[in-house]
């Protein structure tokens, strides 16, 4: 196995990812690569990706390079496809609304249906680092729970609220080949598409043809 973090701690059944966010994050960055980010038209953003099989150093080596990525887009969610990897996982580094900073990568995630009553939508401004410099209101629901594996492959259950369950949603989103623009109505996803070609991404991105 190529290092990895030790194994985060579980709490209620759900995965501690708030502790030692400034030290797992920098390990991952300090051993990865910065990729350039694939933008909407890229086809590997299109299709659902292959399921993580292989718990091993070269996934260890990808979430590094994830990590590398997101912090030099100024992201704080990644998935590996918008680096062009056919593989579901993502990673993420982001605060919820009350400012608590969550770090993490989810193998295989699948969003857990909640009960209609539990579902109060935000309908904040979204943005995606593979439709650069484009945003639009979105709602979604401001709690999210995904279920997945952790990089050694361990059964990991992920909660978020309010921002942090934004990024979930539309993380995962991403590994099934569905982009926040495909939520919008065709309006205003003309508008997200106007928005990206006027504007000059501040990071590397793979050209598409």
């Amino acid at each position: 196995m190529a290092q990895q973090d030790t194994d985060q701690r579980i709490d209620g059944g759900f995965l501690v990812d708030t502790e030692n966010c400034e030290e797992r994050e920098r390990a991952h960055r300090e051993r990865g690569t910065v990729r350039p980010i694939t933008v909407v038209g890229n086809p590997v953003l299109h299709r659902e990706c292959r399921d993580v099989t292989e718990f091993d150093d070269r996934l260890a080596a990808l979430i590094d390079d994830m990590f590398a990525s997101q912090r030099a887009a100024e992201g704080v969610g990644l998935a590996a496809n918008q680096i062009g990897v056919d593989l579901k996982v993502f990673v993420y580094d982001c605060p919820d609304d009350e400012g608590v900073r969550h770090v993490g990568a989810v193998c295989n995630p699948v969003l857990a249906e909640l009960p209609a009553g539990d579902r109060v939508l935000d309908d904040s401004n979204e943005g995606c680092l593979s439709v650069p410099t484009a945003y639009a209101e979105l709602p979604r629901p401001d709690y999210a729970v995904v279920r997945g594996q952790d990089a050694r492959g361990n059964p990991i259950v992920v909660q978020g609220t309010g921002y942090f369950a934004r990024c979930l949603q539309h993380e995962t989103d991403h590994l099934y080949g569905r982009l926040y623009i495909d939520r919008l109505s065709k309006r205003e996803r003309k508008e997200a598409l106007r928005m990206m070609e006027e504007g000059t991404p501040r990071y590397e991105t793979v050209p598409n043809g």
